[in-house]
Formats: structure tokens, C-alpha cells, sequence
């Protein structure tokens, strides 16, 4: 099965979801390698991103030129966010993401860089204002990704949805919950359908995608044309390629185990630190070491020695102990983790 997006196919339909300081380019690598249809930056703050403009190391954290990968903006002027439109397609992206979604206070507060995010929900004019922005800058293909609404007296994701169809945004990605439900309760995948009934572009369900199971019934729910997986991910690059196959046929990748484990993560550690110098890449390694240590049980003198140590080489040489199955190890394809992009 595949999404059309403009002139891009998109396909499998299982995207990775953006997840700051997590879905980082080394992870998004990983992912891709395994088998993604798309995805998605770190949101990026499109005034900041304007006036900063971006070295080096932050275009290439971008993803710009990668076919299946979306650039995610933020932002709550029109004029910032069209700039930073500009900007991005002139540095080589494919497609551009809009941020209506993020339920972070920072984003949605009044304050500072906020009334952005899910904060944009609650006034669907200037709402539109930033999409046609957006769309009207550009010539590749724009996106928008939002919840259900700003509360449950304000579940206005189908008004929303027609009228950005109706500005020239080309898919739809619907997190199943109200930004003032953050991330409790359970997504509302059958709310995501009103959505999908009121327009005709594509349509992804989000949040709380872990495992084949909820995956079927999100589809099932919703009606949506594919699946947004964030935190399920983690720790488990795999699992995108593994839902693809299971969900629309192909072939599913093995889940690396014992040896294969060993040398994935070793691979993604070493990236990591290439592309954040030992320094920054250190710290940003610590979670991600973490969740594979979770997946197999590593005990906790161990994993504590693997997270604390500063010398590359150590670790390198620790993950062969830490990685490898022991008595009891959970079963890495079945973690309960919560998605919350």
C-alpha cells in the first residue's frame, strides 16, 4: 500500500513520528535503514531557525534532500513560518510538515516563542493564516499534523482539517487526543475518523501505536490510511518495518538479537558521536543506550557502568555484555511503551 503525497509516493504508510531529542538524524537513519515510508524532523522553531541560520550540522539534522523525510516547522507568525518554508525547500526538502499538534506549555503558553502548536487550535483563522503561509511559499508538497482539538469543548480537527485541504495541505496526521489531555487516557482513534470522512487527502492516526495490536485497531478505528509510530520506536528501530509487513505484506525485517544487536547499537552509538562530537553525543547516547539495555534486562551495575562511562572505547566494548540475552529478558518486540508524538 502506498501514500501519495503530490509527486512523492510514500511507502510503507507506518511513519516515524517527530520526537524532540529523540528523533534525532542518526536515529531517523536507523529507521529508514530498517523500512519507513517517512520520517519526520525534530520540530523546528521557524523564527529561530530564520535568524539563526543553520550550520553545518543543523541542516544535515534537517534531513534535507532525503526523500523520506519531512521537515517540521513550528511557529506562529506567518511570516516566520513562510521564511523558514523558503529556506528549507532552498536547502534541498522534499516536504514540509506544519506543527499544530505540540501540547508542550512552552509551545502553547502566550508567552515568549509560544501560541504555536496546539495553542493554534483555539483560533482556526490565524490557524489558516500560517498554512496558506506556508503553502503559498513553497513548491513542494506541505503536510499538517494536529490533535482533536484544544479540549473536549473544542474538538474542531474536521473543521480544521477541510479547511486546510482546502488551502492545499496534502496530508493529515491526527494524534488521538486533546492537547489538555497531553498524554493521559487513551487515544480516541475512532474520533480521528470524523477527520478522515471530512476530507480526501490522506489521512495518519497517532498516538499510542506500540505493537501490531494497536496498529489493527487504529486502522480499524479510525478508517486512516496509515499509522504515525513515535515512542514505540524506541529502542526498537525495527518495529516501523515489522508493522508495515504485518499490516500491508512484504517482507519483515528480523529482530537483530545476541551478536546483530550488539553490532546495531554499537553502529548507532558510533554514529551518534560522529554526528555530535563525543562531547554532546555522550549525553545524547545515555537514553538510547538506555531503551536497548530495557529491551534485553541488562542488569543495573552494568547498564549504570554503560551510561556513566566517558570513554567511547569502554562502551563500545561494555554493549557486548550488556546486550546479550539474559534469564528472564523481556521480549523486545512486545515493550508496553506509550507513544506520545
Amino acid at each position: 500500500m502506498t501514500i501519495q503525497v503530490a509527486h512523492l509516493t510514500l511507502t510503507p504508510p507506518v511513519f516515524l513520528a517527530p520526537l524532540a531529542g529523540i528523533t534525532d538524524r542518526p536515529f531517523r537513519d536507523l529507521v529508514s535503514r530498517f523500512g519507513a515510508g517517512l520520517v519526520v524532523s525534530e520540530m523546528v522553531a521557524s523564527q529561530e531557525m530564520v535568524q539563526a541560520k543553520p550550520g553545518v550540522r543543523e541542516r544535515a539534522e534537517l534531513g534535507f534532500g532525503e526523500a523520506t523525510t519531512s521537515v517540521q516547522l513550528a511557529g506562529r507568525e506567518a511570516h516566520w513560518m513562510a521564511e523558514a518554508a523558503r529556506q528549507v525547500e532552498a536547502n534541498g526538502a522534499r516536504l514540509i510538515d506544519i506543527n499544530m499538534g505540540c501540547p508542550a506549555k512552552k509551545v502553547t503558553s502566550a508567552s515568549g516563542a509560544g501560541a504555536s502548536g496546539s495553542a493554534l487550535m483555539k483560533d482556526l483563522d490565524h490557524a489558516l493564516t500560517l498554512i496558506e503561509a506556508v503553502v503559498g511559499a513553497v513548491d513542494i508538497p506541505v503536510t499538517l499534523k494536529t490533535r482533536l482539538g484544544w479540549d473536549d469543548t473544542m474538538l474542531n480537527a474536521p473543521e480544521l482539517a477541510r479547511r486546510a485541504e482546502d488551502a492545499g495541505v496534502q496530508m493529515l496526521t491526527i494524534h488521538g487526543r486533546t492537547r489538555c489531555q497531553f498524554y493521559k487516557g487513551a487515544a480516541d482513534w475512532a474520533a480521528i475518523k470524523g477527520v478522515k470522512d471530512t476530507v480526501s487527502i490522506p489521512v495518519i492516526a497517532n498516538g499510542d501505536i506500540v505493537d501490531l495490536a494497536s496498529a489493527k485497531a487504529a486502522l480499524a478505528a479510525s478508517g486512516a490510511d496509515g499509522v504515525m509510530v513515535g515512542r514505540g520506536a524506541q529502542g526498537k528501530p525495527w518495529i516501523l518495518a515489522q508493522l508495515a509487513a504485518a499490516l500491508f505484506g512484504g517482507d519483515a525485517p528480523v529482530t537483530p538479537e545476541g551478536a546483530a544487536l550488539v553490532a546495531m547499537v554499537q553502529g548507532h552509538y558510533e554514529a551518534m558521536l560522529s554526528f555530535y562530537g563525543t562531547d554532546l553525543g555522550l549525553r545524547v547516547a545515555r537514553k538510547h543506550l538506555g531503551w536497548y539495555m530495557d529491551g534485553v534486562g541488562t542488569e543495573a551495575g552494568l547498564r549504570r557502568r554503560v551510561q556513566t562511562s566517558r570513554d567511547p572505547q569502554e562502551v563500545l566494548a561494555l554493549l557486548q555484555e550488556a546486550l546479550m540475552p539474559t534469564d528472564g529478558a523481556p521480549d523486545t518486540t512486545t515493550s508496553g511503551n506509550k507513544e506520545a508524538a
